[in-house]
């Protein structure tokens, strides 16, 4: 007799059909799994046959052949231990007449019988769900991602006896009830904000900086990216701390994609769902493997778990040089495409980049050097910014310099302009590109190609003669140019205007800033 139990296994975000087949021949007793798996795999054997002996069932006297089929394809993780155990109560009898074909089995056993998490539970759901299984079985701790997929009923449970019980219909499981994402958008938002609708890094709290909060409003509104130059303590950490506070809240395709990466990573806790924008900040000696991701089972870098959040950057130019040059493929296509022995992964990673710099080595400006004498030679200015290679910056849309706040505006009492005000702004402008972009698969002007650029950059003739004119002047790259056009669009739909203006092209323009 051949048991075959269904599951599946990720590399990547990509999910895979695994259909574990056992077999029972007569022999000393032993257990063999066979196709391509990995050490965790192996191990699983020990752990299935305690976690069925603890369940208060015989283990089977006998040699028991474990194939995970397909078997050119690597096995890795501890998800199998539920669909194998499940398997062997097949050989022995323990299950009565119940029809598994449609069923799809994750998770991880204990010792004693328990079922533990497993990665990857919410792009496997999905997966489930769209290649046509009835019921899935997974562990009670993934509940949460789990209850991110409707449409097919999930079962969650704690232990091997509970699933045995439960095909063998002598209790009843309840599926897992779908999510409310309206109610788990209402809870996140009270828990973020206090009583005056202030978040903890509101932008409110920002002392002066008009020119810098502008940017930021502009940057949200379109999707752009932003390089913040300033001296030490002039609030460019604090301006990126605070930009997370005024982006749209995630669509629930967002909060999918986005949770499906921090689950493939294992890093969602137990009653967690990713629906506030993330906000990564790796430190400046990070390898540039740190940032796009790696490993012998391929993870998720700081760029994919930036996925629909904010990568900041601070110390820029302290990163090394090949470590910002990774940033080229995600900052362009919104993904990144990782190539090691074990396989090649691609990962989404579509992040708002903010970048902060000093203005040279020191920290300060060509006034607070000579202000505080501090010494400084031109060479070394230019090595600290050489790490800013023209493709780089090309790929920044908006670069400002940040100025130290004066005294009047550091001594003020009075609060600025809340974030949920300006956010209220962003998501007006982020409305009208929705509908903009409602057949194509982008959603902001920041990812239009140079066919949606000609359709939708449509120019005043006051604003082609500016334009023209700053070509030559700042000798703008192909890609330089077609930037300027994103940002002068989205400025003009944050003042709902249909056609790009002259007014909007000079305010694109503003933003290319000294170093771009």
């Amino acid at each position: 007799m051949i048991a075959k139990i269904h599951t599946a296994t990720t590399v990547g975000l990509e999910v895979f059909h695994i259909e574990t087949e056992l077999d029972l021949t007569p022999a000393l007793p032993s257990v063999v799994v066979v196709g391509l798996p990995d050490k965790a795999v192996q191990e699983s054997k020990e752990r299935i046959k305690s976690s069925i002996k603890q369940s208060g069932y015989e283990f089977p006297l006998g040699k028991v052949t474990v194939n995970l089929a397909p078997a050119d394809l690597v096995k890795s993780g501890t998800g199998f231990d539920l669909p194998i155990a499940v398997g062997i109560l097949q050989l022995i009898d323990q299950l009565k007449q119940v029809d598994l074909e449609k069923t799809l089995f994750i998770g991880e056993l204990s010792l004693d019988g328990k079922i533990r998490s497993v990665n990857g539970i919410l792009p496997i759901c999905i997966w489930a769900k769209d290649n046509g299984f009835a019921k899935i079985i997974i562990p009670k701790n993934n509940t949460m991602e789990a209850s991110l997929v409707s449409g097919v009923d999930i079962f969650a449970c704690e232990s091997l006896n509970q699933v045995a019980d439960f095909l063998n219909q002598k209790i009843q499981v309840n599926p897992i009830k779908p999510l409310n994402l309206k109610d788990l958008h209402s809870k996140n938002k009270n828990d973020l904000q206090d009583d005056n609708g202030l978040f903890s890094n509101d932008m409110s709290f920002v002392k002066g900086q008009m020119v810098s909060k502008r940017a930021l409003e502009i940057a949200a509104a379109g999707g752009h990216n932003v390089l913040f130059i300033g001296s030490p303590g002039s609030g460019k950490t604090l301006l990126a701390k605070s930009y997370q506070t005024i982006l749209p809240s995630m669509t629930k395709k967002e909060i999918l994609e986005t949770t499906k990466i921090y689950s493939i990573a294992g890093l969602l806790k137990k009653d967690e769902i990713v629906c506030t924008r993330p906000f990564r900040s790796p430190h400046h000696s990070s390898s540039h493997i740190s940032l796009v991701g790696g490993g012998s089972k391929i993870t998720p870098g700081e760029i994919s778990l930036a996925h629909r959040g904010v990568l900041f950057l601070d110390e820029f130019p302290e990163f090394r040089r090949e470590t910002i040059e990774v940033l080229r493929q995600p900052l362009e296509d919104g993904e990144v495409t990782i190539s090691r022995a074990s396989g090649t992964v691609t990962y989404p990673s579509r992040f708002y980049l903010i970048a902060a710099a000093n203005p040279s080595p020191s920290g300060f400006d060509d006034e607070d050097e000579k202000k505080f004498h501090i010494p400084q030679s031109q060479a070394a200015i230019r090595r600290y910014r050489s790490k800013f290679s023209g493709p780089i910056l090309d790929r920044i849309d908006i670069q400002v310099e940040v100025s130290q706040p004066t005294k009047n505006e550091l001594q003020s009492d009075e609060l600025a302009e809340k974030s949920t005000e300006i956010a209220k702004r962003v998501q007006a402008a982020r409305d009208i590109q929705t509908n903009r972009f409602k057949d194509d698969t982008i959603a902001t002007n920041s990812e239009m190609s140079l066919l949606k650029i000609k359709k939708y950059c449509k120019l005043d003739l006051s604003g082609k003669q500016i334009l023209n004119t700053a070509i030559t002047k700042y000798r703008l790259s192909a890609r330089a140019y077609h930037r300027v056009l994103k940002l002068a669009r989205t400025i003009a739909d944050l003042a709902s205007r249909d056609r790009i203006t002259a007014q909007d092209i000079a305010e694109s323009l503003q933003y290319r800033g000294k170093w771009g």
